[in-house]
């Protein structure tokens, strides 16, 4: 396991991180620095209601289901893990990540509002959708949708069990076994309710326990002011100090905080835009923006307060304590006994609500793999189980495994974004061009870009064909015997939603009434019926 985590992060995915983040930044003109303004703005967007009266989430629910994926055990424990074991510049390299993978966050969430398709719930999208749709590759597609349920569901849900566990323990003397079973239950719990009740408990949770940590951490900032430049001064010579050079140690920093990172600000995993896609705005840009924003809240805020905490609280580096009890040990210094029991408090919270966004994460790209409701329960259940092995298993080996399925699925998200990072980059200029001719909120309308256009209808062309081919020639020729057990039938051959569905079938009953008062069309005098099915 060690061996595949050395050669994808030295090798392969740090110049791919990279590489891709200055390439969004230069082509997007720097935009996560330049509309820091408009993604503040954009959170007051409201979901609003479809055209047939579905419920949809709203650009502030989508920034909190991503939040609430991204805030949790990367920003507690995972900088722990990156200051012991890579040193104080660590840091810089988490915040350089943060800084310039902001773009590839926007390029990724643009892309999946711009190839989303309408789920019975609410939309749905992201890598998975637009790798097939956009790059006309379905097989990428399936490949990132088993890469992000594995990775998500099974591997980083173990390290954030495992990790509420080890804290719970170190505060409480509460064993792993109890609080495992706790987990489970509660897990399993809330994600039985869908991606409303994700939605509604994410931002509720999120904004509450952030802003908690933030106040804490910025008094004990402000108590340790004086030493502020210091410590800023320490992770920066760390960073690139000759002595580390020479002992190996920049390399280390280097690469455990591209790892730790992307770990928690998820820029350019392809995590995020499966969450991006769900919300409901007028032009795709609007999500682009608001999960770049989510990106800074996680590193430049909540990961730097942990790294403060650490640095001034004279916590040893040496290794000998490590992950989300380094942090514990940090506030203990600083606070008393009660600093462990809050962390604890705190990762509980984190730690969880990104237990119920990541499960969303797979969700949504099961249903892009099949629409049989028993396999998403089935993987309900998978997830609660893997909540329970993680809290069972070793802090070693819960990292190793995320480390290698982070790997893979970021490595594939990459490329996709690579090759369309081209529409983004008309969209934000389509955008820009909007909001200085004056219009407040910018509407994207598919007619602007034919090429892009083309692409879309096209989709939605074959899906209606697999609709129509997965009928029978009785059911072509009469619609009307199409009960919920054939509808059912259909949408599992056509690998589509039962909506979907019916809403053809809809169409078709209003254009045959519209043909049955128009005479000669219908092979005879107006009200008969006969002459008119559907095609193929």
């Amino acid at each position: 396991m060690n061996l595949i985590n050395d050669i994808l992060w030295t090798y392969i995915l740090i110049a791919m991180l990279l590489g891709c983040a200055i390439w969004f930044t230069i082509k997007t003109r720097f935009v996560q620095f330049r509309m820091i303004g408009e993604m503040l703005r954009l959170l007051k967007d409201s979901a609003g209601k479809g055209e047939h009266g579905e419920k949809h989430i709203s650009s502030f629910q989508a920034f909190a289901i991503s939040l609430a994926s991204r805030v949790g055990t990367g920003n507690l424990a995972g900088v722990a893990t990156a200051i012991a074991i890579g040193g104080p510049g660590a840091i810089f390299w988490m915040w350089i990540i943060a800084l310039l993978g902001a773009s590839s966050a926007f390029v990724e969430s643009t892309l999946a509002q711009l190839y989303k398709e309408k789920g019975k719930e609410s939309f749905i999208g992201g890598p998975a959708y637009y790798m097939k749709k956009g790059l006309k590759k379905p097989w990428m597609g399936i490949l990132f949708a088993i890469l992000i349920t594995v990775t998500f569901g099974f591997a980083f849900n173990s390290v954030q069990s495992n990790t509420i566990c080890a804290a719970v323990e170190h505060a409480f003397g509460i064993s792993h076994v109890p609080m495992g079973i706790i987990l489970t239950g509660l897990t399993l719990l809330i994600i039985f309710g869908g991606i409303q009740r994700i939605a509604k408990v994410s931002s509720i949770i999120v904004p509450v326990m952030a802003l908690g940590y933030v106040g804490l951490a910025l008094v004990i900032v402000l108590i340790n002011i004086t030493h502020l430049p210091d410590v800023i001064g320490t992770i920066v010579s760390h960073a690139f100090g000759w002595q580390q050079a020479l002992g190996g140690g920049v390399a280390a920093a280097l690469m455990q905080g591209i790892k730790r990172g992307l770990f928690s600000n998820e820029a350019g995993m392809g995590s995020a835009p499966n969450v991006a896609a769900t919300a409901f705005v007028s032009h795709p840009v609007k999500q682009g923006l608001i999960q770049t924003l989510g990106v800074f809240t996680d590193t430049l805020i909540i990961c730097s307060c942990t790294a403060f905490i650490i640095l001034f609280s004279g916590a040893p580096l040496d290794g000998s304590t490590n992950g989300v009890q380094l942090t514990q040990h940090a506030l203990n210094n600083e606070i008393g006994s009660i600093g462990g029991i809050f962390v604890a408090v705190a990762l509980f919270f984190f730690a969880f609500s990104s237990i119920i966004g990541n499960y969303y994460y797979g969700e949504a790209n099961i249903r892009y793999l099949t629409h049989k409701r028993w396999i998403v329960y089935l993987y309900r259940l998978l997830v609660g189980g893997m909540v329970w092995v993680g809290a069972m298993s070793t802090l070693d080996f819960v990292w190793g495994l995320a480390d290698i399925t982070m790997g893979l699925m970021a490595i594939c998200n990459l490329i996709a974004i690579a090759f369309l990072g081209k529409y983004a980059f008309r969209l934000l200029q389509d955008y820009r061009e909007q909001k200085k001719s004056g219009i407040k909120s910018p509407v994207f309308t598919k007619n602007k870009m034919k090429d892009i256009e083309n692409m879309i209808d096209e989709s939605a062309l074959e899906r209606t064909k697999a609709i129509i081919l997965s009928m029978t020639a009785q059911e072509r020729s009469n619609p009307g015997i199409l009960n919920v057990s054939r509808k059912n039938r259909i949408a599992r051959g056509a690998g589509v939603d039962i909506s979907e569905v019916n809403r053809l079938v809809k169409q078709f009953e209003q254009s045959r009434k519209m043909m049955k008062q128009m005479p000669g069309l219908m092979g005879g005098k107006p009200g008969k019926r006969g002459g008119f099915r559907l095609p193929f």
